[in-house]
């Protein structure tokens, strides 16, 4: 190519990895570059993320890219970042971090949670369409308060990791709807901050203050910094926007827009969506989320108890010091293998724990001599999936109104036919396989022309019918291993308690 073509760039920082990738004017992907997220389990409970690091991750891919872009002759116009929602990024006043950022799937303040009055989360849930939680950031600011209290008096924002990427980017501190609506911290009504949150883990509404106004998510924030633009090879001043959450892009990528519209994303997170009406009484699920249409939201139930699972098994048979692992790929080829309910083996999938379930852990049930690799695999792919259904049952449940169109099945279960099939019979109902890599970069980037006023056609994803799943005949035989499952799940309270007193309190001996 001779003359340059106009691209948008895409950033999206996971739990487990942080990608970025560019799409041209039609949305489809020209590049994509990836790198590990730096997030560290310091221990069951505590996952910190060095913030130094994922901003010299996040600018290290921005040059690749933008290398990989410059050679072909594309020429970007503008950035979009998502990233996890929750968790915790505090900055001081020169945006510097005062310590390491928290993780949203970290669980150290699940006292502060549990403290909380039932009528008080309740009143937060009418007002704010979300519940509260242990990686919420006004559970973790308090958390901070008492733990570390020079870190608090020093924190000015507290920022979602979306936002630490941009003030990275930008040198502006900002925040976007969808983030601080799924923080448990903007009315329904109002659209504004509210102290409810903060008062009820005790924190004074003064600290409100910590977050910087929300924004639309197709706003400008600001240019490129020329640090920035040095480091990358980008334009300075190159357009920055407010961004929002992985779950609001990654549906967007999905082309999930409608209400109705219905999302599983098969990630470090399993993310259970549908889009509904931004308006009180909210449906009764655990979080909910401003989509970038202010007329929308993304009502959902969460939980890192996911794609995760198998990432885990990938890298459980390798010695302890020794990076990577068995490919996924091979997992699941193996996987398939084996008959539904892998010979009598059960697996729930908490390896991350779970909001729900504060003591949990992830638990083979029915191991025996003659389960091997493969039956590990499909026990933990089946478990995934099964605790999907457990969540969408509750979205269900909750008021939100489902269409009757195929739910978007996107992440790790799109991509492999074999979990794909899985869900389709774990849940009885058709699902629809997004197979484009990377949802997450392309739903924030699917922002950026209306952001910039480009006379761009929106942006569509493959309808096509051979994409679609439907429940074969291995259905029945998920009925009755739901079944197993959910009364299996209902009687590991007491066991994941006694094994959370032993690791906690038995450990050191």
């Amino acid at each position: 190519m001779t003359a340059a073509n106009t691209c948008y760039l895409g950033v999206d920082v996971g739990l487990t990895a942080t990608k970025a990738a560019a799409f041209d004017e039609a949305g489809h992907e020209l590049a994509v570059v990836h790198a590990r997220t730096p997030r560290t389990s310091v221990t069951a409970h505590r996952h910190d993320v060095d913030m130094a690091a994922l901003a010299d991750t996040v600018l290290s891919l921005l040059a690749e890219i933008g290398g990989k872009l410059a050679a072909d002759g594309y020429a970007p116009a503008g950035i979009g970042v998502a990233a996890h929602g929750n968790g915790l990024y505090p900055v001081d006043a020169e945006l510097r971090p005062v310590g390491p950022a928290i993780a949203s799937s970290d669980s150290r303040a699940q006292h502060v949670v549990a403290a909380i009055p039932a009528d008080g989360a309740r009143r937060l849930a009418r007002e704010t369409g979300s519940i509260p939680w242990a990686a919420q950031p006004a559970v973790l600011l308090r958390w901070l308060r008492d733990a570390e209290p020079a870190a608090y008096a020093a924190t000015r924002w507290a920022l979602s990791c979306k936002d630490w990427v941009t003030a990275q980017l930008t040198g502006a501190p900002s925040a976007d709807y969808s983030d601080a609506s799924a923080f448990g911290l903007v009315g329904l009504d109002t659209r504004a901050y509210t102290p409810t949150a903060l008062e009820l883990v005790g924190l004074p509404a003064a600290d409100l203050d910590r977050f910087p106004p929300p924004r639309r998510s197709d706003e400008v924030v600001g240019g490129l910094s020329a640090a920035v633009a040095a480091r990358t090879g980008l334009p300075e001043g190159l357009p920055v926007i407010a961004g929002c959450m992985d779950c609001v892009a990654a549906t967007l990528g999905a082309g999930g827009r409608e209400v109705g519209d219905g999302t599983i994303i098969v990630g470090t997170w399993a993310i259970n969506g549908v889009v509904v009406p931004a308006r009180s009484p909210a449906p009764e699920v655990t979080l909910s989320a401003f989509m970038p249409d202010p007329a929308t939201m993304l009502a959902m139930e969460v939980a890192p108890t996911s794609a995760a699972n198998l990432d885990w098994l990938a890298c459980a048979g390798v010695p302890h010091a020794q990076a990577g692992g068995v490919p996924a790929a091979d997992l699941l080829r193996e996987a398939a293998e084996v008959p539904p309910g892998a010979e009598g083996l059960l697996f729930l999938p908490f390896v991350n724990g779970a909001p729900e379930h504060p003591s949990a852990s992830g638990t083979f049930l029915g191991l025996s001599s003659n389960h091997r690799r493969g039956h590990l695999a499909r026990a933990v792919i089946e478990g995934v999936a099964q605790y999907h259904r457990v969540q969408l049952d509750r979205v269900l449940a909750s008021g939100a109104d489902v269409g009757d169109r195929p739910w978007r099945l996107a992440g790790g279960g799109a991509r492999s036919a074999v979990w794909a099939q899985i869900f389709a019979d774990v849940l009885g109902r058709p699902v629809r396989r997004q197979l484009t890599s990377e949802l997450g970069a392309r739903g924030v980037a699917s922002l950026l022309p209306g952001a910039l006023g480009h006379d761009v056609p929106p942006w569509t994803v493959d309808e096509a019918d051979d994409l679609c799943v439907r429940p074969g005949p291995d259905r029945a035989a998920y009925l009755a291993h739901a079944e197993v499952f959910d009364r299996c799940l209902a009687g590991m309270s007491a066991v994941w308690s006694e094994v959370e007193r032993y690791r906690t309190g038995g450990g050191s001996a």
